[in-house]
């Protein structure tokens, strides 16, 4: 009987044991893969902030009550250098290694192709896969349709839309709304062609997918997308002046973004990879300027604008009033 005990208790013990030390394996990969998902997707979601945040408007002065505005936007994001990679040492992971170096430069979700391998052993089972590359454009555009309404006591209500698009292996869409108040009415000079100061509130819904050649952890999970689904706010103090059919603008604001990441794959711990992930969403505080001007014409306007801060935007609009 005394045998049979020790028996049970020497299998229990080595079972636990290697639960133990399986489960450490699993915590230590997802805290590696999420270092990696962080690095790639990050800054793409901070550009992400300017390129939802441009177009918004064209002008401090309001529509009248009722009248409509239909714009078309090409937008597009200049993608620093410095945004296209980053560069990662061993001393970062807990589990995973860079095969054959101890640090490497490696592309972010703008960056280029790599030969960068990671490497690394779970459970007894030895892998490797390469690192992520990103979509390795200069400019990336982001064209969107918006309508405008104007509303009693000098405001604006604008809507806009980009339904899903994709650019080789990258799916994104947005869609949100905004508010404008112009305050020069409540000033003794309020004529047309007076400086026209006005502020804006807007809140966008950015979604994004980046799908990669699929990463096979062994008894883990097989991973083949980041998605990347924001909310963000803008605030934002405009003026312009008019002078005929020429017009200037500029305006400050600053976006308040959250980012939520999710894997896309199969696997037994996809969910704890997936859960872990919801540690990386935290707001960013960005602060931005813009520069642009109109040109009117007798029943549409072509705008243009600057976006200045981390990141640096291209906006150009066509807009038709109803």
């Amino acid at each position: 009987m005394k045998i049979l005990t020790r028996t049970i208790c020497t299998l229990l013990l080595f079972i636990s044991s290697n639960f133990i030390i399986a489960q450490n394996d699993v915590d230590a990969v997802v805290g590696d893969l999420l270092h990696i998902a962080d690095e790639f997707a990050s800054p793409a979601a901070s550009g992400a902030a300017y390129q939802a945040s441009a177009g918004w408007f064209t002008s401090a002065q309001s529509l009248a009550p009722w009248k409509f505005e239909v714009s078309v936007h090409a937008n597009g994001l200049i993608v620093p250098s410095s945004k296209k990679s980053s560069t990662i040492s061993n001393n970062e992971f807990s589990l995973l290694n860079i095969k054959g170096a101890s640090n490497a430069k490696v592309p972010t979700a703008f960056g280029e192709t790599t030969d960068v391998y990671y490497e690394g052993t779970v459970m007894g089972n030895s892998f490797e896969f390469q690192a992520l590359e990103g979509v390795d454009k200069g400019l990336i555009p982001h064209p969107f349709v918006q309508v405008t309404m104007g509303l009693p006591y000098e405001s604006e209500f604008t809507v806009r839309a980009l339904p899903e698009m994709t650019i080789d292996d990258v799916n994104f869409s947005t869609y949100g709304a905004g508010i404008k108040h112009n305050f020069s009415q409540y000033f003794m000079f309020n004529e047309p062609e007076d400086l026209q100061v006005s502020a804006l509130i807007t809140y966008s819904k950015f979604d994004v997918k980046y799908a990669f050649d699929p990463v096979n952890i062994p008894q883990v999970a097989v991973l083949d997308l980041i998605d990347v689904n924001g909310d963000l706010w803008l605030f934002e103090a405009l003026a312009s002046k008019r002078y005929e059919n020429f017009e200037i603008f500029g305006a400050l604001g600053a976006t308040n973004s959250n980012f939520a990441y999710a894997m896309d794959g199969s696997g037994p711990f996809l969910g704890n990879i997936n859960t872990a992930l919801e540690t990386l969403g935290e707001n960013e505080l960005q602060f931005k300027g813009d520069i642009g001007f109109n040109l009117y014409f007798n029943k549409f306007k072509v705008s243009t604008m600057v976006t200045a801060g981390s990141f640096f935007n291209m906006n150009l609009g066509l807009h038709f009033r109803i």
